[in-house]
């Protein structure tokens, strides 16, 4: 056995297998432009490797610290930065978003019809942070997601009102001000749905430190962990390491759809999306998956205590159900079946009904197929990154699954 595999109890032969894998499957027939995978465990790298182009047009091989859209890989880390103010008394899980924000007093809950016609009533009870911290809340992403077909009745209030007017319109405040006229899709808390709920929680950061949000999660998360290049926008001196987005189209070739040079990520929004703004490296991003591994602290730098992450990951869907029966549309970064979801993660409850390893694993993934997964059980944590758009085209979580859980051997 080699040193690498006497620390990590991983077999440095099988996890080669990626490579080999990666490169047959995605690079050489160009299903994907490039990508990067870093495997850790017990805190030690024990696999990482860039494949590929970063950018097809301008011929960049993939670099070792590319710059990615996360999209909404952003959601675990505002759902962390919003649980270090409940550590610090802030607010309760089953205590209702209106205390901060009176407007959401004001809400109601769709019953049928359209427009005019259009009937409500009263929520049962208010929506807690709980709630969106859980995509419990009733609220929707307003039709803006890929596969999601005819739009419901709600969706259309959404883009009348121009809710997360990504131009910078709106302050925090407003934005949750436009939210509490829009009614809500099912009583908060009785179903589980896809959602605006992690922007909801980032302003909520915003509202309650009284800092704006990007410079909480600098100051809090980002600054403590070392995480010198996630930002919610690419810096002018780092824009030749931001990588280029793309497409699969109807013919399954690729499509450019976001060029490095231009894009909006290299410009500073107006409004900061807890749900889908940051950028960031594989290198920072196994940084935050690595404090989440050691119970909520790194390098001397504790962000959570370990007891407000085991809540975290724990399945908080009602009467510890799994997605499956509780999940209303189509769409979301996760497989249903088996899988609860907690404070910002997807877990997997059930290896049997998800057909793959990692029971009591938490993760979640990008719209661009970015992906990561902390294994606490196996002192693991995995970080893909690529740029390929939509999410759902190929299963790389559950390819990797199992070709890392193969490789442990102790």
């Amino acid at each position: 056995m080699d040193a690498q595999s006497q620390w990590t109890g991983l077999d440095a032969g099988r996890l080669e297998r990626i490579t080999d894998h990666l490169e047959r499957n995605y690079i050489a027939p160009g299903k994907i432009p490039g990508c990067q995978v870093s495997v850790a465990r017990h805190g030690h790298l024990a696999y990482f490797k860039s494949f590929g182009s970063m950018d097809l047009e301008r011929n960049k091989p993939t670099q070792d610290d590319t710059i990615y859209r996360i999209y909404s890989m952003t959601k675990p880390i505002t759902s962390v930065a919003l649980m270090t103010l409940y550590e610090q008394g802030y607010f309760q899980l089953n205590d209702p978003v209106s205390r901060y924000v009176p407007s959401w007093k004001n809400h109601r809950v769709w019953l049928s019809g359209e427009g005019d016609d259009m009937k409500t009533e009263a929520p049962v009870r208010p929506i807690t942070f709980r709630d969106v911290l859980s995509h419990m809340a009733g609220l929707t992403y307003g039709g803006g997601l890929p596969g999601v077909g005819i739009q419901h009745p709600i969706d259309k209030i959404y883009r009348e009102l121009k809710i997360r007017s990504l131009d910078g319109a709106d302050t925090m405040t407003a934005f949750m001000d436009k939210l509490a006229q829009v009614p809500l899709r099912y009583q908060p808390g009785q179903a589980w749905m896809y959602s605006l709920a992690t922007d909801v929680c980032g302003a909520l950061v915003e509202i309650i430190s009284g800092k704006p949000f990007a410079q909480y999660l600098d100051e809090v998360i980002f600054q403590p962990l070392g995480m010198k290049d996630t930002s919610f926008f690419v810096a002018p001196e780092k824009k030749d390491r931001f990588a280029a987005n793309y497409q699969r189209g109807p013919d399954k070739k690729l499509k450019l759809i976001d060029d490095p040079a231009t894009s909006a990520f290299t410009r500073e929004p107006g409004f900061k999306s807890g749900g889908g703004g940051l950028t960031g490296t594989s290198a920072d991003y196994l940084r935050f998956c690595e404090m989440l591994r050691r119970g909520g602290e790194l390098d001397g730098h504790r962000v959570l205590g370990p007891r407000t992450l085991e809540i975290m990951h724990m399945n908080h869907l009602p009467q510890g159900k799994d997605l499956t029966q509780v999940a209303i549309g189509g769409f979301s970064e996760t497989a249903n079946e088996g899988v609860g979801f907690g404070l910002g993660f997807a877990s997997t409850m059930d290896q049997v009904a998800t057909g793959g390893l990692g029971a009591g694993d938490y993760y979640w993934g990008g719209a661009a197929s970015t992906i990561f997964w902390v294994d606490p059980k196996e002192d693991l944590s995995v970080v893909f990154m690529t740029q390929l758009m939509p999410s759902g085209t190929f299963n790389f979580r559950g390819q990797l699954k199992s070709i890392v859980y193969s490789s442990i051997i102790d």
